[in-house]
């Protein structure tokens, strides 16, 4: 039998798409966030739910949640439960057929194999095989989805991936510490130059022309050079809201090595797989 009940640490954009993928798959999903997100594709991300109560991407609808033993009954109403529970206390009381990792904090804050019958972690930071049983590509380019069931992901480089011939330039960053404020909103288009929200009074500007693909919440402490926003140079404005390309290749990679453990382990035959040089 397959399993049914996912955990997902964290709901941003990743996150996000990968409940979508696996909701619309028919699997039974809950993913947990921070009290106050920093995630900046909001529009396209359950943690919005963390600040509005509920929200809904693609026809899927989030509600949050403080207590875990709500979650079964927001299930049962066709929903996806986003409980506040950055500890993750909430872990023994769902127990989970699979858990996911998706923080992208590029490093292990703590996951193993243990805490489900399948542990799957996205991006660099684990070890395939050894803290969890599969590992999916989150790098732009060529293995972007790729899972990994022996070995680890593409290192991180620290410079975003190329859209639109843009890499860091895409970026807006916090000029110092302090409190984020918007001036300008999701999916407006932007010209190189212009202001487009204020830490403490001091501007952020687009390096690029695009449309704002992203931007943090107003109210947000920040630290200097902390990710605030982000400027697409296709100059799409659905892109904005609707699940990204990379959110969707990372999904079916995650739906990939769910079914493939499941199968493999009902079938009690042991996986390897060759790997592939960089």
């Amino acid at each position: 039998m397959l399993p049914r009940f996912v955990l997902i640490k964290g709901a941003g954009d990743l996150a996000t798409g990968v409940a979508h993928r696996l909701y619309r798959s028919g699997f039974k999903v809950v993913l947990t966030e921070q009290e106050k997100p920093t995630v900046v594709r909001r529009t396209v991300s359950f943690a919005e739910a963390v600040f509005k109560g509920e929200w809904e991407v693609e026809g899927v609808r989030a509600r949050c949640l403080t207590d875990p033993v709500q979650a079964f009954e927001v299930l049962a109403a066709g929903e996806v439960p986003v409980i506040v529970d950055p500890t993750l206390e909430s872990l023994p009381i769902l127990s989970p057929d699979v858990f996911i990792e998706v923080t992208l904090s590029k490093r292990n804050s703590g996951v193993d194999k243990g805490m489900a019958p399948l542990v799957v972690a996205l991006g660099p930071g684990y070890h395939a095989g050894i803290d969890v049983h599969a590992v999916v590509e989150t790098a732009r380019g060529h293995y972007m989805g790729r899972v990994i069931y022996e070995g680890e992901a593409i290192p991180n480089t620290g410079i975003p991936g190329d859209i639109g011939g843009f890499t860091i330039e895409r970026l807006l960053q916090a000029p110092c510490d302090g409190i984020f404020k918007a001036s300008r909103r999701i999916g407006e288009t932007v010209k190189k130059g212009e202001v487009v929200a204020f830490v403490d009074g001091q501007p952020i500007r687009s390096q690029i022309d695009g449309v704002l693909r992203g931007l943090l919440h107003d109210g947000l402490k920040v630290k200097k050079g902390m990710k605030a926003g982000d400027v697409d140079p296709r100059a799409q404005r659905e892109h904005c809201f609707t699940i990204s390309d990379k959110a969707r290749a990372v999904a079916g990679g995650v739906l990939e090595s769910i079914l493939y453990l499941s199968r493999r382990r009902q079938l009690s035959v042991p996986f390897k797989t060759r790997r592939i040089p960089r």
